[in-house]
């Protein structure tokens, strides 16, 4: 008798497989993936983000499968992400080497090497525009033809130019403190759980890779009055980085035995935070602190909630929630989340029945008190 359910059970989810995959297809329209990675780069750059896994291929293919969902497709991502072979670590990537694509400051107007305002959705009009349901591939390649014509008399006087960050030049100045560096090794946290109280380095991968409505919420938390941070963006990047890696066989690092395998799109963000600190004779004064925000693609939203929810983590002592690291890092994980939600959905019928029969009693004993 046992197996009656589990048959059952079987069938009714092969039906349920074949029904999602039917409402998929019943429309007889296939998305290739390579039009999801050349189409739906925001799309394609929020999964590679949230699930740690940058392959622009493998996020439009996770996207395909899970017909647009995001946390669908992070989920599979991270699975897939979780099958992977270590077999090295890259070396630490310097920001300064970056191919800049897009490159703005809130803080200044004129800033060495100048305002790059790149590709971006900030200075276009919200408005639908019609024009794309008529777009034709002959009046794309006609304009492409045109930009490209552009582009070749601007690139003949043009030269690869590394910006220098802005941070750097408020540091000459004396105005951020500098800081040792620390080589320590980082806590990998897909190897290792984190553990409370944290290291900033595991915070940073936690809020790297958090659900991007989640860091925003809770960086907009923390703007509109949860601790009332309101930092000034000192610098968001959008560019290619280098990656390296040191030689299997070397023991000893150097330059020479360091090898280049590729590049990864990022966006990256240093916000200047204001804070009171108090001085030597124990008055208050005004200070400037660095919240740094980076992720996977261009989401320049997450990256500067981010550079504020690392400002709110350095200061534990607060009293706010946002200031709290275990109720930031346990809530802004995507799979950690749905996941947690979506078990809802799952049979809960003894714990349920157990709550009605103790509700039925209390309702037998308060009736018999009644009568």
């Amino acid at each position: 008798m046992g197996y009656v359910p589990v048959k059952g059970g079987t069938q009714a989810i092969e039906a349920s497989i074949n029904r999602l995959k039917y409402e998929r297809i019943k429309d007889r329209e296939i998305i290739e993936i390579n039009t999801i990675m050349s189409t739906m780069r925001g799309m394609v750059d929020q999964v590679m983000s949230e699930s740690s896994l940058y392959s622009p291929y493998l996020a439009a293919l996770a996207i395909k499968q899970a017909e647009g969902s995001m946390e669908e497709a992070v989920f599979l991502m991270r699975a897939h992400r979780s099958t992977l072979p270590r077999p090295y670590y890259s070396q630490t990537v310097e920001p300064e080497t970056m191919l800049v694509e897009r490159r703005i400051s809130a803080s200044f107007k004129d800033i060495p090497g100048g305002q790059l305002l790149g590709a971006t959705y900030d200075y276009t009009h919200r408005l639908l525009d019609l024009s794309l349901i008529e777009e034709s591939q002959e009046e794309n390649l006609r304009w492409l033809q045109h930009y490209h014509n552009q582009l070749k008399q601007i690139e003949a006087f043009d030269e690869v130019k590394y910006f220098p960050k802005v941070v750097d030049y408020l540091r000459e100045e004396g105005l951020f403190e500098t800081h040792e560096v620390d080589n320590t090794p980082p806590i990998d946290i897909t190897k290792q759980s984190i553990q409370f109280p944290t290291t900033r380095s595991e915070r940073l991968q936690v809020l790297t890779r958090g659900q991007t409505g989640a860091v925003t919420s809770l960086g907009y938390a923390s703007l509109r009055g949860y601790g009332q941070v309101h930092p000034t963006v000192g610098e968001v990047r959008v560019g290619l980085l280098p990656i390296y890696v040191q030689h299997p066989n070397e023991m000893e690092h150097s330059a020479e035995d360091e090898f280049y395998i590729g590049e990864i799109r990022v966006t990256e963000v240093e916000s200047f935070v204001p804070t009171n600190v108090k001085n030597e004779n124990n008055e208050y004064e005004l200070e400037l602190e660095i919240g740094y925000g980076i992720c996977y693609g261009q989401n320049e939203t997450k990256a500067i909630a981010m550079s504020i929810l690392d400002q709110c983590l350095e200061h534990p002592e607060s009293n706010f929630p946002t200031h709290d690291e275990e109720f930031v890092l346990l809530h802004i994980d995507s799979v950690e989340s749905t996941g947690f939600i979506s078990h809802l959905k799952l049979p809960h019928y003894v714990t349920f029945q157990s709550k009605l029969d103790s509700i039925r009693q209390v309702k037998k004993g308060v009736q018999k008190v009644e009568s």
